[in-house]
């Protein structure tokens, strides 16, 4: 009972400051192009949470924490098939909601809290009955594209365990997919190699990305693989190889390597207690480094207006393109605006989302101009953003 009181903490703890992040976070133009690209699962649901609350950051953003929350739980279960003591269940669930790449998902709108979400379950439901383990490919098969690397390392799996039924049902699914969203896998080589390391240690830290890519080495030379290895073997090695040709969007790979986690942690867990405890201290300092730094990068993410008062550029802020545009909205309605051209694209199609519309004649620029009304959006009493709304009479 106490372990799922603690559960119950940290989940709300973690549910908390995701919805703080809502009032943080404006809409950006890559959640834009989503919602009105190809369908997907996660447009539908976005879509549907608009058009029952609106348009405003909590209705875009709460199917993202809702997916979260239904992977911290669905995690919680996957690890009992490899973590003996729900204690150690439970830091792995820590570890699981502070990396940088789960938080992400869980606030922004792309395709990876959906990924993570669909391949938990997937991978709970595979041995609980035949009829799941068919009959959930092809639902996630129209979910999206995402979903391709499942097939692919499914298949290999099945031919690992000699299955050739699963396999060509899944070899028949990769294909499909392949086919219906002409996946590219084209170009010439231009070596980002090193930019793809460099983004997987991004959305895991580097101390737990190497761990990981050490675990899965590990495995495979003790024979020690299952279907979760198989998954995450098959998307991170297909994406170092795609990476020598085109740059590459991880969010359709890193969902894969965070299901591995369960392995990380009994890998972790198992070299700690065979040892002596006074021979489990380089595995202390190397779990307590780990842990801290993922506690910083979270507050960091939560509380990133404060780094405004760190930086002289405030474009340097990650989090610069996910902001600015909801206070904008606001500012302009304050002043009775409720249209402008505001020369960038981009910003055009964020502040539409807020009903700010486009009209020729009220500028939005960087220049003052006569009868020029100033917009100043400032952040922990720091200006980060500074335009000038100039109307044009015919």
């Amino acid at each position: 009972m106490r372990i799922y009181l603690i559960l119950s903490i940290i989940l709300g703890v973690d549910i908390s400051a995701l919805l703080y992040e809502t009032h943080e976070l404006s809409i950006g133009y890559s959640e834009i192009t989503l919602l009105h690209s190809h369908f997907s699962a996660v447009q539908f649901l976005v879509n549907l949470s608009l058009h029952i609350f609106g348009n405003n950051n909590f209705a875009l953003r709460v199917p993202m924490i809702m997916l979260h929350v239904g992977s911290v739980i669905l995690m919680f279960i996957l690890s009992g098939n490899y973590l003996k003591k729900k204690s150690d269940r439970l830091w792995l669930i820590g570890i699981f909601v502070l990396l940088p790449g789960v938080m992400s998902a869980a606030i922004v709108v792309n395709n990876a809290g959906f990924v993570i979400f669909g391949l938990l379950l997937y991978l709970i439901l595979y041995n609980k009955n035949i009829i799941f383990k068919y009959l959930l490919l092809p639902i996630l098969l129209v979910c999206g594209q995402s979903f391709m690397l499942l097939f692919l390392g499914l298949f290999i799996y099945a031919i690992r365990i000699k299955d050739k039924k699963f396999a060509i049902f899944n070899l028949l699914l990769f294909v499909l997919s392949f086919y219906m969203y002409r996946f590219n896998v084209g170009g010439l080589p231009k070596g980002h190699f090193l930019d793809t390391l460099a983004v997987y240690s991004a959305i895991f830290t580097p101390f737990v990305f190497i761990y990981i890519f050490y675990v899965l080495y590990r495995r495979y030379i003790t024979s020690k693989t299952d279907i979760v290895w198989y998954l995450a073997s098959t998307a991170f090695i297909v994406s170092l190889i795609l990476s020598f040709r085109q740059k590459l969007q991880l969010e359709m790979f890193a969902p894969y390597l965070i299901v591995a986690l369960p392995l990380a942690g009994a890998t972790f867990f198992s070299s700690y207690r065979v040892r002596l405890p006074q021979f489990r201290k380089r595995y202390n300092i190397l779990f307590i480094i780990t842990f801290i730094f993922l506690l910083l990068n979270a507050q960091a993410v939560v509380f990133n207006k404060y780094l405004y008062l760190f930086i002289k550029n405030p474009k340097e802020n990650f989090a610069y393109n996910m902001q600015i545009a909801n206070n904008l909205a606001i500012k302009l309605k304050i002043l009775n605006i409720n249209c402008v051209n505001a020369n960038d694209y981009k910003m055009q199609a964020r502040l539409k989302f807020y009903d700010v519309n486009y009209c020729p004649n009220v500028y939005l620029t960087k220049f003052r101009h006569k009868d020029s009304r100033k917009v100043t959006i400032s952040y922990i009493s720091k200006p980060v953003y500074i335009r000038y709304v100039t109307r044009l009479h015919n």
